[in-house]
């Protein structure tokens, strides 16, 4: 044997070593990952395509319905790619109740929506974290409360509300027109009062223009463009909606500002008209204590104030909205409310109390807030530690939406999910019935810090409203008619349409 057989030889034994060494190696790595991966095992879900994700299979504009169908193929805990952006969606009553109550703390913290972060910028108490939210959202509650949520005092600005709304509505003498407008000025007159200590009147340009540039703000910020943007911040320069959008957003936040210096010009710390009064008196006690490193500061009143009045205002004033396109959509539901309301009420003014004495009228506001789904996917959360769920492992800092479209519509929980059907809370007996299953507030730690008052408003505005008025479809439009189809943004509207209001005789 030469020495270029032996060197051949040995050069072949160590190319054969090496590739015996590699061979070793990805099968070292491919148990162990294996081995991980079946010790954390992710959720499942469709496979993503680079960069864009899921996207191509995702309906932009409802993206909670193509969710919905991928909760029956994927189960109740799946995962799916918004572009590059991992998400977890929880679907279902039973699985949604377990994350946000039973591991309320790891699925608790806000996930940061881009065009939110970039108003709010941390600040306020719906796009926060960590104790500024804790402290904004302790702060709002008890100061809404101090200021009349769920009491007596609030129910009678309630009622006062209704009768300049009821005004307006008299004035267009029974002919068609959009409630769109006035319901969202009677509403957000509430929680105005509440946070700034006065409502307005409805022809106060100050105060239309707040409300309008909210209203199309919401519109905006659920558009599919601004969802892309959200996604791939790079072509946020070719979106004129994100352009709208801030300009809308900080023309909101000069009026404001406009607003609180008003009220810090006539502040008495000893009788606080409202939230943005008790703000500024904690401001000062905490200047005063020399405190510098406190949550109180300008930039989170701004915040917090606006995301009040935001979500003050759309979800409520949409939601009787709908009840009142499904009363003209539905005209015998409609006869049974007002005959209940005329055989116990009368024609009092209407009180909360009486809402234990009218079953049926309880049952349609809720069979109203259950089939409108006004935010099917909730506002997106994220994990705050690894947690292990369901038999699934989902990293800290993840995405995760919980579906409540698919709570509303849970086929194992509802008997006619998709149907207007107010027996869902009623039992044989015709008395009113709770159901686990009702959950259009959210729960857990995020659970909507207005819920008691936007349950007080819905009972008084719809029982008052059906008091005094007949709801039919414009002339030459039947019922079947009546498009029930929403209108996507930040909520679900209802389409733009208009009814009569019919003064009852």
């Amino acid at each position: 044997m030469g020495i270029s057989d032996i060197f051949l030889q040995s050069s072949g034994s160590v190319i054969l070593l090496g590739t015996l060494v590699v061979l070793l190696l990805v099968y070292l790595v491919s148990s162990c990952s294996f081995g991980s991966q079946e010790h954390r095992k992710e959720p499942p879900g469709p496979r993503p395509l680079p960069l864009l994700g899921n996207l191509l299979q995702l309906d932009i504009e409802r993206p909670f319905n193509t969710l919905l169908k991928l909760s029956k193929k994927y189960g109740s805990v799946f995962t799916v790619y918004f572009g590059p952006k991992k998400v977890v969606v929880l679907a279902g009553y039973k699985t949604v109740k377990e994350a946000l109550v039973n591991y309320a703390d790891e699925f608790g913290e806000r996930d940061q929506i881009l065009i939110m972060q970039e108003a709010s910028q941390g600040q306020g108490v719906l796009w926060s974290n960590g104790d500024s939210w804790k402290d904004m959202r302790r702060f709002a509650l008890t100061n809404l409360r101090d200021h009349g949520m769920g009491k007596k005092a609030c129910e009678d600005k309630i009622s006062e509300e209704c009768d300049y709304l009821t005004e307006v509505f008299k004035k267009f003498r029974g002919e068609a027109f959009d409630t769109t407008k006035p319901m969202h000025y009677a509403v957000s007159n509430i929680i105005c009062s509440m946070v700034y200590g006065s409502r307005f009147e409805y022809d106060d340009p100050e105060f239309t223009s707040l409300v309008d540039r909210t209203k199309r703000n919401n519109q905006l910020a659920g558009s599919p463009s601004i969802q892309l943007y959200n996604l791939f911040p790079w072509i946020g320069k070719w979106i004129a909606n994100r352009k709208e959008f801030h300009k809308l957003a900080d023309a909101n936040k000069k009026r404001n500002l406009q607003l609180f210096s008003r009220l810090k010009e006539t502040l008495n710390p000893q009788m606080c008209r409202g939230f943005v009064d008790a703000f500024l008196v904690r401001q000062q006690h905490l200047e005063k204590s020399e405190i510098t490193n406190s949550h109180f500061h300008n930039q989170n009143l701004l915040m917090t104030v606006i995301h009040l009045f935001v979500a003050g205002t759309d979800t409520t004033a949409t939601t009787l909205r709908w009840a009142l396109l499904l009363m003209a959509k539905y005209p015998k539901i409609q006869d049974q409310v007002q005959e209940e309301l005329t055989k116990v009420i009368g024609s009092r003014r209407v009180q909360v109390e009486d809402r234990k004495n009218l079953p049926f009228t309880d049952a349609v506001i809720h069979e109203t807030q259950r089939l409108a789904n006004i935010v099917p996917m909730a506002v997106p959360h994220r994990t705050s530690q690894d947690v292990t769920f369901q038999g699934h492992f989902i990293k800290k800092g993840t995405t995760v939406y919980p579906l409540l479209t698919s709570v509303l519509y849970d086929e194992s929980e509802w008997e006619r999910p998709h149907t207007f059907y107010p027996a869902h809370f009623l039992d044989k007996d015709g008395k009113f019935v709770k159901r686990d299953a009702f959950m259009p507030f959210s729960a857990g730690r995020r659970v909507c810090l207005g819920e008691g008052l936007a349950r007080m408003e819905l009972f008084i505005f719809f029982t008052t409203l059906l008091q005094r008025f007949r709801f039919t479809p414009p002339p030459g439009v039947s019922e079947d008619e009546l498009d029930l189809t929403p209108r996507v943004g930040i909520t679900l509207s209802p389409s733009p349409h208009k009814l009569c209001a019919v003064p009852c005789a």
